[in-house]
């Protein structure tokens, strides 16, 4: 793993604290014993066969069941059971997260947990690695490798400053807003997402003059705040923030913010049904392996 992170003798010799001819020994070692080339070497590079980056990545994750393993063991010792990572987007903090967090302790006080805010794609890497055990994303699709739920149904909210013309009252259509710049998601946050707001305009009969683009809430507040454009994000993120906004719901609107539970089918963390259970996740569709 130091030579392929490296591909350099010397310098994975020098991480590991051995000689460079003996690393070299053990490379050809064991590339004898598993009877194929793993590195192409010359006098000015080393690279990776394509056998060495399969060999990688398969080491690498045995690697993390090691130390997943040897984290559990300490873990029986001290008399927990099992630790559930959690990867999130910041309005899943508004709803379903703490819920769950809550409802954990009452049923499974032994099992711990721990937080990472990510992005969806972040999200959907981590818990295809097992980095993660679950995380909530505001996708429609995954790989057949990874089950995913809807665990929370949101509708929108426009956003405008305090001092904005527009409020509940006299709010009728987003074509009041035609002529506005709006902040709006990075389409590469994700697609989906970011079509299901477009539609909203699209709906509405126009297209969006954009004046920034942001995937965070206090970013997107502060923004909108400041007189610097409008915003549209899923009405429960108007929780917890007080940050010189006012809130217009579009509830009469068909479009939805689905915030979907995701994991790994391949899962070998014996909590995790635990965790599924409290989400509300049928059994016959966890379908873990």
């Amino acid at each position: 793993m130091a030579v392929a992170q490296y591909l350099h003798f010397r310098k994975a010799a020098a991480s590991l604290f051995i000689s460079q001819p003996g690393l070299s020994r053990q490379i050809k070692g064991l590339e004898a014993t598993l009877g194929v080339a793993l590195f192409e070497r010359d006098t000015r590079q080393v690279k990776l066969t394509a056998a060495g980056v399969f060999y990688r990545e398969e080491v690498g994750f045995l690697l993390q069941e090691l130390e997943r393993s040897s984290i559990q063991v300490k873990q029986v010792a001290a008399g927990l059971l099992a630790e559930i990572k959690i990867g999130f987007l910041g309005s899943a903090m508004q709803t379903v997260v703490p819920d769950m967090l809550v409802q954990l302790k009452l049923q499974f006080p032994t099992i711990k947990t721990s937080l990472e805010e990510l992005s969806n794609l972040a999200q959907i890497k981590g818990v295809m690695e097992q980095r993660l055990d679950i995380g909530f994303v505001r996708v429609q699709q995954v790989s057949d490798s990874l089950g995913i739920h809807p665990v929370h149904e949101d509708s929108f909210s426009l956003v405008v400053a305090k001092d904005h013309f527009l409020n509940e009252e006299n709010f009728t259509s987003l074509r009041q807003c035609m002529d506005s710049p709006f902040i709006l998601f990075d389409p590469a946050y994700s697609p989906q997402y970011f079509n299901t707001i477009m539609s909203l305009f699209e709906q509405a009969g126009f297209s969006p003059k954009q004046s920034h683009k942001s995937i965070h809430a206090q970013t997107i507040f502060t923004l909108v705040a400041q007189n610097l454009g409008l915003a549209i994000v899923p009405a429960s993120l108007q929780k917890g923030f007080d940050m010189g906004v006012r809130f217009i719901g579009l509830d009469k609107l068909e479009q939805r913010a689905i915030l979907s539970v995701i994991w790994n089918r391949h899962s070998r963390n014996k909590a995790l049904l635990n965790c599924l259970e409290v989400l509300g996740v049928p059994l016959d569709k966890i379908n873990i392996s």
